[in-house]
C-alpha cells in the first residue's frame, strides 16, 4: 500500500505548489492593496464608466440595447483574435487545406461585420 501512496506524491506535490502560488499571486496584491490604498470613494469614482446607467438602480429599469451590441461584436472579433494565433503558429502544418478554412472563417467574419455596419449597430448616436 504504501507504494501505491508513493505514485500520487507527485499530484498532491503539484496540487499543493498550484495553491500556494495561486494564494501567493492572488492573495498578496489584494492584502498590499488593503494595506498601502487609499479607500476614498467620491462622486467621480463611483459614476458609470461605459454602461451609461447607475450600476445600482432598480434591476427592472430599461437600458439601451446597443450595449449588448457592442458587446456581442467584441466578443466575436476577440474570437478572431483568439483563433488566428494558433493558425498562423500551426500553419506549415495544416497547409493550404488550414489556410484556405481561416480564409473562409475570415470572410465569414467580414460578412458579419458589414452587415452590422449596415444595418447602424455600430453607429453610435
Amino acid at each position: 500500500m504504501p507504494e501505491v501512496a508513493s505514485q500520487y506524491l507527485p499530484i498532491l506535490l503539484f496540487i499543493g505548489v498550484g495553491i500556494a502560488f495561486s494564494l501567493i499571486f492572488v492573495g498578496a496584491p489584494v492584502l498590499v492593496s488593503g494595506l498601502v490604498g487609499t479607500a476614498k470613494p467620491d462622486a467621480a469614482k463611483l459614476a458609470e464608466y461605459e454602461s451609461g446607467f447607475p450600476a445600482f438602480s432598480d434591476s427592472r429599469g430599461q437600458f439601451d440595447v446597443r450595449f449588448y451590441l457592442v458587446a456581442i461584436l467584441f466578443i466575436v472579433f476577440d474570437l478572431e483574435a483568439a483563433f488566428l494565433f494558433p493558425w498562423a503558429i500551426s500553419l506549415h502544418w495544416t497547409g493550404q487545406a488550414g489556410w484556405w478554412a481561416m480564409m473562409e472563417f475570415l470572410a465569414e467574419l467580414a460578412i458579419g461585420l458589414v452587415y452590422a455596419w449596415k444595418i447602424g449597430a455600430l453607429d453610435w448616436e
